[in-house]
C-alpha cells in the first residue's frame, strides 16, 4: 500500500524510528482476552491494554517520541502544551526524563485525577476556560513568553508516529486479528494506529469510535471535510477535541468506519472492563468496547467478517467520583 510521508504527516518509516527511539521508555503493554467477553460480543477480542501504559494512557508513546527528537538547544527551553488531561500529564512525564521544564495548559473543566498526575510528574499548570479557541491562546502566550517548543496533543507527525506504536506490538502480540477499534478525537492515535496497520497488512479494517455528544469526525467523514463543533456533551473527556489538518486526511482516507456510541453505552462498557476484564479504564477508553457491543456494529452487514477484533484500552485514568455517579446513573 502507497503510504508515504510525502502524503501523510507520518509513516511506517517515522513509526519504526519512533519504536527504536522510545523502546527503552515504555511499557510494551500487554494484550488480554476474555472468552466472557468474546461470548458477549459474539467476536474473538483482543485488548490492547494502553491504560497500563506509563502516565496510564497511550499518551506517552507520542510525548516521549516528541521530547526524543529535540535536539538539546531546542529541549533547553522546555516543552508546551495544552491538554485536558493525558497528553499533559504525558509530556510532563516524558520532559520529567529528559530533565527539562514543561508548560501544561489545562482546561479549568479537565478531571481532578489528571490534573494530579501532571503535577506529580512536575509539570508546570497554567489554566485556561474550557474552549479550545481559551487553550490555544493560552498556549500561545506562554510560548511567547518562554521560547519554549509546542508540542501539539495530537496534531503533530511526531506525536502520531510515537502513538503508531501500538500497532507494531500489537500486531506482533495477535498477529490474526483482521479489525481494529480505536477510539477518536483528535485522531492522533487513529491516525498512527491505522498508517502502521494498513501498511503491514493492508486488508485490516481499522474503525473508529466516538461518543454521540462528541461526533465530529464521524460528521467530518460524512461531509469530506473537518467538521467542528460549538459544544460537545460526553461523558469521555479525553474524546471532546476536533480532528487537525495532519490527521485529519488520514482519517478521510484510512479510516474505515466511525462507530458512534451514547454515554449509557461507553458507562457499560466501562462496567464490563472493571466487572470482567478487572481492569480500570476511563470513559474514552472503553468506547471501543461500547461499539463492538453496540447495535450499530453488530447489526451492520459490512462488518459481519470483522471476527479477530483489536480494541484499544487507551486509558485508565478515571475520576472515581465520575465513575461512581456514572455507575448510580
Amino acid at each position: 500500500m502507497g503510504i508515504n510521508k510525502e502524503k501523510y504527516a507520518a509513516d511506517l518509516s517515522s513509526i519504526r524510528e519512533a519504536q527504536a527511539r522510545i523502546d527503552s521508555f515504555i511499557h510494551k503493554t500487554p494484550v488480554m482476552t476474555s472468552e466472557s467477553l468474546d461470548a458477549i460480543s459474539g467476536r474473538r477480542l483482543f485488548f490492547k491494554c494502553e491504560c497500563f501504559q506509563k502516565g496510564g494512557a497511550f499518551k506517552f508513546r507520542g510525548a516521549c517520541n516528541a521530547i526524543c527528537s529535540l535536539d538539546d538547544r531546542q529541549a533547553a527551553r522546555g516543552v508546551v502544551t495544552h491538554s485536558s488531561g493525558n497528553h499533559a500529564a504525558a509530556l510532563a512525564l516524558a520532559a520529567k526524563l529528559r530533565g527539562i521544564p514543561a508548560y501544561i495548559v489545562i482546561p479549568k473543566n479537565a478531571p481532578q485525577c489528571k490534573v494530579q498526575n501532571v503535577m506529580r510528574y512536575g509539570g508546570q499548570v497554567i489554566w485556561s476556560e474550557a474552549t479550545i479557541q481559551s487553550r490555544e491562546q493560552t498556549a500561545a502566550k506562554v510560548l511567547q513568553e518562554t521560547g519554549a517548543v509546542l508540542i501539539h496533543p495530537y496534531n503533530d507527525g511526531r506525536i502520531m508516529s510515537g502513538q503508531g506504536t501500538i500497532s507494531l506490538e500489537l500486531l506482533e502480540q495477535a498477529p490474526h486479528i483482521d479489525t481494529l477499534i480505536v477510539p477518536i478525537s483528535g485522531g492522533g492515535l487513529i491516525s498512527g494506529v491505522a498508517l502502521a496497520a494498513k501498511s503491514i497488512n493492508p486488508a485490516i479494517r481499522v474503525l473508529a469510535a466516538e461518543p454521540k455528544g462528541a461526533d465530529d469526525a464521524s460528521q467530518s467523514k460524512v461531509a469530506g471535510r473537518i467538521v467542528t463543533l460549538p459544544e460537545t456533551n460526553t461523558v469521555a473527556d479525553g474524546l471532546r477535541a476536533s480532528l487537525g489538518e495532519l490527521t485529519w486526511p488520514i482519517v478521510r482516507d484510512l479510516v474505515d468506519d466511525i462507530i458512534t456510541v451514547d454515554d449509557t453505552e461507553i458507562v457499560e462498557a466501562m462496567r464490563h472492563c472493571y466487572e470482567i476484564l478487572k481492569v480500570a479504564v476511563e470513559p474514552s477508553g472503553a468506547t471501543g468496547l461500547a461499539a463492538v457491543l453496540s447495535d450499530t456494529f453488530r447489526n451492520n452487514p459490512a462488518w459481519k467478517d470483522c471476527n479477530q477484533i483489536g480494541i484499544i484500552l487507551s486509558g485508565g485514568n478515571v475520576d472515581l467520583e465520575v465513575l461512581w455517579n456514572s455507575f448510580r446513573k
